[in-house]
């Protein structure tokens, strides 16, 4: 196993620059994502990390010692394509097998070391099909298979489970974690899918125009995105502005407006009440998630405001409102009602969100 450092790394095609000046630091044994849209420079890094691309400048260093120089075939990584890249007219046993065969290893090796790889992916028994004969999902672990089998240091997968049915995803990424964890190799794994990134990784690192936006937990991403970027690009989100006045009539009494308690600005005619630590002068740009608006109902709370239902939308155990508030469209996500009973457009209702919430950009 080893760690991977990316120190500065910079790619052109031309007179365009797809990864610029990345670095990075991946823990021995880390499953680490490079998320982002299409176009981002995420699969040109994962390329670069294989031996494919050679960096026009920056290092990349495994355990430490650099492997630029180092061609692909002795890098000690192992590699899941997107469309698995199996060979037809081989076997499942002869498929996993390949990379051994390659390196000259005796055959009673080859036999014992695929026989356990194929166990360790759950696929006993299958070693005399061919690739046709198996459904997507085991397709896919017959190419994590063959990629373990030689035991990389490193493994690489490139958008594994971008040709599989959505149920299937789901199952599928959790059985990919569950065999990195058990194998407790150093894994990079990219995807454009913010829920299946989130699902799988000990950390993201959030790409844009080849630049990286921000790395963490999935939870410091999604939870304190560093940009709006970052934040629209990681789930749905509100973005509000926040001005030093109100610019419709504010609360008063008796003709004397009485600021509440940790007023940080307005957003319309709203006064925003934080509790978050420092915060800037307004102007400035407040993010909230859907599920962080909370119905207020006959509560006392703050940050309290009026929205008019555009539209209600049941998905189980929550309700997805469309809501006009606040000088914009907003989508808010709540509980279902017990009574199962939706909000019709047209209807107002009261939301309010706590002032320890919301997340602050610049």
């Amino acid at each position: 196993m080893a760690s991977i450092t990316l120190d500065g790394l910079v790619k052109r095609f031309g007179a365009l620059t797809v990864v610029d000046r990345i670095s990075l630091d991946i823990e021995d044994g880390e499953f680490f994502t490079l998320l982002g849209p299409s176009g981002c420079g995420k699969t040109t890094l994962l390329r670069m990390l294989a031996g494919f691309v050679a960096p026009d400048e920056g290092d990349i260093r495994f355990a430490g010692k650099s492997i630029v120089a180092v061609p692909p075939y002795r890098r000690e990584t192992g590699m899941v394509f997107q469309n698995y890249a199996l060979f037809p007219h081989m076997t499942v046993f002869e498929n996993v097998a390949y990379g051994l065969k390659a390196r000259k290893r005796p055959a009673p090796e080859i036999r014992a070391k695929v026989d356990e790889m194929l166990a360790g992916v759950r696929l006993d028994g299958f070693g005399e099909r061919r690739p046709r004969q198996l459904s997507g999902g085991q397709q896919q672990r017959v190419a994590l298979a063959r990629a373990l089998v030689v035991r990389p240091k490193v493994l690489l997968m490139d958008e594994p489970l971008s040709n599989l049915d959505a149920r299937l995803r789901v199952d599928m990424r959790e059985e990919i974690r569950s065999i990195q964890k058990e194998f407790g190799i150093t894994t990079v794994y990219v995807t454009h899918d913010q829920e299946e990134a989130m699902a799988v990784s000990d950390r993201i690192a959030v790409l844009a125009e080849g630049r990286l936006r921000q790395a963490g937990s999935p939870r410091d991403v999604y939870m304190h995105p560093a940009d709006a970027f970052t934040a629209e690009f990681m789930g749905d989100c509100v973005m509000l502005d926040v001005t030093a006045e109100p610019s419709g009539p504010a609360e008063n009494s008796g003709g004397t407006y009485a600021p509440p308690a940790g007023l940080a600005g307005f957003i319309k005619d709203m006064p925003l009440v934080l509790d978050i630590g420092a915060c800037p002068a307004p102007p400035f740009t407040l993010m909230l998630r859907p599920d962080w608006i909370e119905t207020a109902g006959g509560r006392d709370c703050p940050n309290r405001f009026t929205g008019i239902v555009k539209e209600s939308i049941f998905a189980g155990a929550h309700v997805l409102y469309r809501v006009q508030a606040l000088g914009r469209t907003m989508r808010v996500k709540t509980p279902a009602p017990a009574d199962g009973e939706l909000r019709r457009p047209g209807e107002s209702l009261e939301f309010c969100f706590a002032p320890d919430r919301p997340v602050l950009l610049g």
